[in-house]
């Protein structure tokens, strides 16, 4: 696995502010955009997207391109502004301080000369330490030690709050060490290619170390059955979506009863871990197979797939030769992008894996004023009002669990913007002009500061997101909605938009979050981030009647020639997106009844009702490349961006109302499969 930041895969949402005004300033909706030649009724995509797809083409840097990524090259452009004047003014910089320490690792990561010339000198040492390796107990102690400086090998190990004590940040250990992005990928007759792919792909991996063409060869396969056995032994996305499947929790010596050549203790005091009563061994399964691989599986073996590993974390820091691989497989073969992107784009990806809260904070000095942060607040609250009235009126829900599900929503909290307070950086000491170390101090130094806050109570006001990332995301365990700033800009929100243009952007995903307290699996968690049922029985099964009607419609949607939505993958976001937009649409309708003249008017011929939905729509207008569809399809819980456009509103009568739709249309679900949930 690549040595990254890998954000969640969390729907990317943000904040708006209830205006009142009467007319929509020139762009804020450009209904020239609108293909009319289209029915809305029955393409309501094509008719809000279909031009304007045809008219912004993917750039070759990317693999796919919408509304989202627009808003993201926005804000890399911003950020790259900082880091070039960081980097310009890093030796005159206050010692110490995070534009100095930014500029250097900016600066490091843009000498190419200094790359070049290393080429792979600076893993070399750790090559060498593989080459070494005699026995399963050494293996055992290499994995500690790439551990405790900051990189993942053969599984996964993080802190996080305890899912049945959410006020305490305990252990975690998980499944991992694949190279592909799903266990599914290692067996599916679908993946093939891609198999025999990524066979050649290692090959040419070690062979950029020196390794011989027939040794490579020979390698790369002992490497993929290696894998493939991991796999074999590994849940897929579906399985890991469910809390159980996530969550195992024992003491170190029952632990160490699945995995006798691994000694727990031992691992955690190399990591400077505090786990004192036990820690959550999640998938056990994973692990007891781990464990017998490090008896039965040939040392040369284990060394072939350390050593590709090793290789393919450091690439993207390395020479040429090693980014244009890691690129021409990652990329190219797995997503479908045409080029890589450009140095400045590739070395602020580092800055944003390393340091991403550090530029934050002058990413919010730069674009986000506390007042824009005060008025943000005041749309979480309309939105709010609108979801409890939701609760309350659930005809199927009865009292108890009502009262818990109030319960939850009140304890509620939102974080919008930026974080109250700041990461403190002082730990970190980076150089002007060794890129690959500036990487290496970084990775320890956050894997350090991860490791420190296990056995410790849980910071709840700690951001798990940067502010300048066009994202947004619930923690069940924290119950909390997170809005960064950067989602804060049209289409999603305007100041001077019409309040259905703010409703049906910024306040649908706000709600959507909202929901995700909600879904099938956040559900599960009660007010204070517990993992306890606080459902009855009757409830719970009348809740999950309504999810496998949604999980039906989705798994309908084709997204690829013969290839499908996965219903019960994308479960979680289907539901938020219709609990959302619902509570959206209702909050709307709170503001325009004190405002008859505006909920009469129309702009640009379009009724207020209408631009919410076409808002809607135009959130997820974007293209993607089939070879990242395919991947999505397999590993993303959210459904590709044109059904989730179509989605949520053919379930609403307040959309056909809106549009004279009728039965029979397609944005008109047959009453019987119409899904109300929340």
């Amino acid at each position: 696995m690549k040595n990254r930041i890998v954000k969640p895969l969390a729907l990317a949402v943000g904040l708006a502010l209830c205006t009142g005004a009467l007319a929509a300033p020139s762009g804020a909706f450009d209904v020239k955009e609108l293909d009319t030649s289209k029915d809305v009724c029955n393409d309501f995509n094509g008719f809000v997207n279909a031009k304007w797809i045809a008219a912004n083409p993917i750039p070759a840097d990317r693999t796919r391109w919408g509304s989202f990524d627009s808003l993201r090259e926005d804000s890399l452009n911003v950020q790259h502004a900082i880091v070039e004047k960081a980097a310009g003014q890093a030796a005159t910089a206050a010692p110490g301080s995070i534009e100095q320490k930014i500029g250097y690792l900016y600066a490091s990561g843009m000498d190419e000369a200094a790359i070049e010339k290393a080429g792979f000198d600076p893993i070399k040492p750790e090559l060498a330490r593989i080459a070494g390796l005699k026995n399963s107990a050494d293996i055992v102690a290499y994995i500690s030690d790439s551990y405790a400086h900051g990189h993942p090998v053969a599984f996964r190990f993080y802190g996080s709050p305890d899912f049945k004590n959410s006020s305490q940040q305990i252990a975690y250990a998980g499944q991992g060490g694949l190279g592909l992005p799903t266990a599914d990928y290692y067996s599916k007759p679908d993946f093939e290619k891609i198999r025999a792919a990524y066979v050649a792909h290692i090959a040419r991996t070690l062979q950029l170390v020196g390794v011989s063409e027939a040794d490579a060869q020979a390698q790369a396969k002992a490497v993929m059955a290696f894998e493939t056995r991991l796999a074999a032994a590994s849940l897929v996305p579906t399985e890991l979506r469910q809390p159980e499947n996530r969550y195992h929790y024992v003491s170190i010596a029952d632990a160490d009863k699945v995995t006798p050549r691994f000694e727990w203790a031992a691992f955690f005091k190399a990591q400077g871990a505090e786990v004192k009563d036990g820690f959550s061994l999640s998938q056990p399964k994973f692990f007891a197979e781990f464990d017998k691989m490090l008896g039965e599986v040939p040392v040369n073996d284990w060394q072939a797939y350390l050593r590709f590993h090793a290789i393919d974390q450091a690439a993207p820091y390395l020479s040429t030769p090693f980014q244009q691989e890691d690129f021409a497989f990652n990329a190219q073969t797995l997503n479908g992008q045409k080029e890589m992107k450009s140095r400045w784009k590739r070395t602020l990806d580092t800055v944003e894996g390393g340091m991403g809260m550090a530029l934050g904070q002058l990413y919010v000095a730069q674009t986000f004023s506390p007042a824009s942060k005060a008025r943000a607040q005041e749309l979480v609250n309309n939105l709010r009002a609108a979801y409890k009235a939701r609760i309350e009126n659930l005809p199927w829900m009865s009292e108890a669990t009502k009262q818990k599900a109030l319960e939850k929503w009140a304890s509620f909290t939102p974080k919008i913007g930026y974080p109250d307070k700041w990461r403190d950086w002082s730990g970190l000491s980076l150089q002007p002009d060794n890129y690959f170390a500036n990487v290496q101090a970084a990775d320890k130094f956050n894997y350090d500061y991860m490791v420190g806050k296990i056995g410790k109570p849980v910071d709840r006001t700690e951001w798990g997101m940067t502010p300048q990332t066009v994202n947004a995301y619930y923690s069940p365990q924290k119950n909390e909605i997170v809005f960064p700033a950067a989602i804060l800009q049209p289409p999603f929100f305007s100041a001077t938009a019409d309040d259905a243009l703010n409703y049906g952007g910024i306040g649908a995903v706000i709600g959507h979050e909202m929901g995700h307290g909600y879904d099938d699996q956040g559900s599960k968690f009660d007010a204070q981030g517990n993992n306890v049922n606080w459902w009855t029985d009757e409830d719970r099964k009348a809740f999950e009647a309504r999810t496998d009607k949604l999980a039906a419609q989705f798994d309908s949607y084709e997204a690829l020639p013969g290839k499908f939505v996965n219903g019960k993958l994308t479960m979680g976001e289907n539901i938020g997106d219709l609990g959302g937009l619902n509570a959206a649409y209702d909050a709307l309708q709170m503001a325009l009844a004190k405002n008859p003249k505006e909920a009469k008017s129309k702009i640009d011929g379009y009724t207020q009702d209408q631009r919410f939905f076409l808002n809607w729509a135009r959130v997820w207008r974007g293209n993607i490349r089939p070879e990242a569809q395919l991947t999505l399809l397999n590993t993303d819980p959210h459904a590709p961006a044109q059904f989730r456009a179509i989605g949520a509103p053919s379930n609403m009568p307040a959309f056909a109302k809106a549009f004279q739709c009728k039965a029979g249309d397609t944005m008109v679900r047959d009453p019987d499969k119409q899904v109300k949930i929340w």
